[in-house]
């Protein structure tokens, strides 16, 4: 490839690296991003499809200028095919992930409402309810018992679907959608299929409680959409990602459980210090890959001046929050677990505007899952050893697909 230089510097921009969609089993860190880490805090990158190639940020530092500054936006990615990880891209108007100022705050305003603290301190006991009947079913079988298909797939799911208001009978075929959604390995053709038959479901539901009163999403969005704050392709372009979201729950909390099972002093700290519990899962957090590879670009609206190089106008950019967590600058010996960490400075749920609006859902229903399997199944162990568990492979978000445990 040629070697350009740029105007406001001297320095040549550094060589387009092909980044492969890599399956790894465990909490292994990404090879790949180690070594584009090393190479400099600022990158390019070729992913698996899409077109062209895209500057990657790894620093902490540049990835929070990034994700805040409006030079760079995320609109303009939807009219491109811009080097990306998933095979299937058509985004829908509506979708908050590539929504700009001012779009992006009226469209958050339509749904902030379900995901308040107040609304999710009114969600826990419902939630508690629903996981503890998840629990007494694993204790009424006896071990051994796959935790992912037993508990930290169905908790998440019914706790999204009562957010959103998806009534008992469809959550089931809600999930297959979004399980096909976020997986690669149905390719274009499969993603293409559950895409429609999921939105085609959140259009009818949209349009059915547009007069409905209720405080769920799919009841705010149609009341909404019949005041005319949003149009009726943007509560349903709203309403996907929302959907989706609960999976991301059980494959991080299926990472962090992981950690405890094969790590006996951090489970000790956490069976013997329960009242430190919430500061060790933020360092879980920090410490997990909860994505393979990166997730949604942006673009330069302008040029930009970005340690020592020029990134033109039209230049797609990504940011990579997995290598911000591991950033020594920020966070001393990152790639240590280190309960005793003061993580909170963490990026795992996003930054800047785009900071991920069920960020207060999530953190409730992973506390939950992870303190209420541990005080409820005393000894809690891998059935088997680590070999037995079986990681998901050819997926966006990573994490275990079995966990067989006894106590």
């Amino acid at each position: 490839m040629t070697q350009e230089t740029t105007t406001l510097t001297d320095r040549t921009p550094p060589p387009v690296r092909d980044w492969p969609a890599l399956d790894l089993d465990g909490t292994e860190f990404d090879p790949v991003l180690a070594e584009l880490m090393r190479e400099g805090p600022l990158t390019r990158i070729r992913l698996p499809h899409g077109e062209g190639w895209a500057w990657l940020a790894t620093r902490y530092e540049d990835v929070k200028l990034i994700t805040n500054d409006p030079r760079f936006g995320r609109a303009e990615v939807t009219k491109r095919q811009v080097t990306r990880m998933a095979p299937h891209f058509k985004p829908r108007p509506g979708s908050l992930a590539f929504a700009d100022q001012p779009d992006h705050n009226r469209l958050r305003r339509a749904v902030a409402g379900a995901f308040t603290v107040g609304a999710t301190k009114r969600l826990r006991p419902r939630a508690q309810e629903m996981l503890d009947a998840l629990v007494d079913g694993v204790l009424r079988d006896g071990a051994p018992a796959d935790l992912v298909e037993r508990v930290l797939e169905p908790f998440p799911i019914a706790v999204v679907s009562e957010v959103m208001g998806v009534p008992d009978a469809d959550r089931e075929r809600v999930h297959s959608w979004t399980r096909e959604i976020i997986s690669t390995s149905g390719g274009v053709e499969g993603a293409e299929r559950a895409k429609n038959s999921l939105y085609g479901w959140i259009t009818e539901t949209v349009r059915a409680r547009a007069q409905a009163p209720g405080e769920d999403v799919y009841s705010l969005l149609g009341a909404a959409v019949a005041r005319g704050e949003v149009a009726e392709e943007e509560a349903v372009g709203l309403a996907g990602p929302l959907q989706i979201g609960g999976e991301a729950v059980t494959h991080n909390s299926g990472q962090m459980l992981y950690l405890l099972l094969t790590r006996p002093e951090l489970m000790a700290r956490m069976r013997d210090r329960p009242e430190e519990r919430g500061a060790v899962l933020e360092e879980l957090l920090r410490y997990i890959p909860h994505r393979s590879s990166v997730g949604l670009a942006r673009i330069a609206r302008e040029d930009v001046e970005l340690g020592g190089h020029l990134l033109r106008a039209g230049d797609p950019v990504y940011v990579s929050y997995l290598a911000a967590n591991r950033d020594p600058a920020v966070f001393p010996d990152p790639d240590r677990v280190d309960p005793g960490r003061d993580a909170g400075a963490h990026l795992s749920f996003g930054n800047g505007p785009h900071y991920c609006t069920g960020a207060v859902l999530a953190r409730m229903q992973t506390e939950l899952l992870i303190g209420t399997l541990l005080d409820r199944l005393p000894g809690l162990r891998l059935a088997g050893g680590p070999g037995q568990v079986a990681w998901r492979h050819r997926t966006m978000i990573r994490g275990p697909r079995t966990l067989p445990c006894a106590w």
